[in-house]
């Protein structure tokens, strides 16, 4: 936020007047952080929070991200983003223990960072002209949209395990990290503060599955799904 009220000072001096832009925006930059909650659905997530002292919720945790907007029609954007989440949690198996009696414990974590390309609609006007020369953006701005790309992802498992078969304990490090396609779809309102810069509020859903690698082979997928709370600065240009 700092930075962008750096770069804006400048900005709105060269392009804005008391309250307008001498032109409509053709575009914007956002910076949002917020809440992002893992759906952590499907086999291996069941599994391991039925083995482990792990919940669901256990996935969920901070996020951050950024866009840029692109107008393409009056009411309409193109907007390429990314954005970061990632949890840690430690754990240890509900009913087992090594051979002294003591916790057989492990770290478990997730990472996801999806890159997407969505279309924005908003819903009502963002702003209007007055006159030739003048452009007021409106207080209230929601909006709604969908999109795709990929997501990149990495789960690993380290710490202490147990051989089912031979119930020995042994340490190791289990990870699976690749690109997987996704698809989300959102909704949000901007809240204009000036000419250029405005809050923004989004929610948003990510819908993807991941292939695992031959270390979860007992597995058909990772779910990276999940929904997303963020509110943010944008920067109009």
């Amino acid at each position: 936020a700092l930075l962008i009220g750096c770069i804006t000072r400048p900005v709105q001096a060269q392009g804005s007047g008391d309250g307008f832009l001498f032109q409509e925006p053709a575009g914007s930059i956002a910076l949002r952080g917020g809440f992002a909650r893992a759906t952590a659905g499907g086999d291996l997530f069941s599994d391991i929070t039925r083995r482990l002292t792990l919940g669901r919720g256990d996935f969920s945790g901070p996020t951050i991200g950024a866009d840029l907007a692109i107008r393409v029609a009056r009411r309409l954007d193109v907007v390429l983003g990314s954005s970061y989440a990632s949890t840690s949690t430690s754990s240890e198996f509900r009913d087992l223990v090594d051979q002294n009696d003591a916790a057989i414990t492990q770290t478990t974590s997730l990472k996801r960072v999806p890159v997407m390309a969505s279309v924005r609609a908003y819903l009502t006007p963002r702003g209007r002209s007055v006159g030739q020369y003048a452009w007021v953006p409106a207080r209230f701005a929601p909006y709604v949209g969908a999109g795709g790309g990929a997501v990149w992802y990495k789960f690993r498992q380290q710490g202490d395990f147990v051989d089912y078969q031979t119930n020995a304990v042994f340490p190791d490090d289990i990870t699976a990290s690749q690109w997987t396609p996704a698809a989300q779809g959102l909704a949000g309102i901007d809240y204009s503060l000036s000419p250029r810069i405005a809050l923004t509020g989004e929610g948003k859903y990510l819908f993807a599955r991941g292939k695992v690698n031959e270390r979860f082979s007992s597995f058909d997928s990772i779910d990276l799904s999940g929904l997303s709370a963020t509110v943010g600065i944008k920067l109009r240009l």
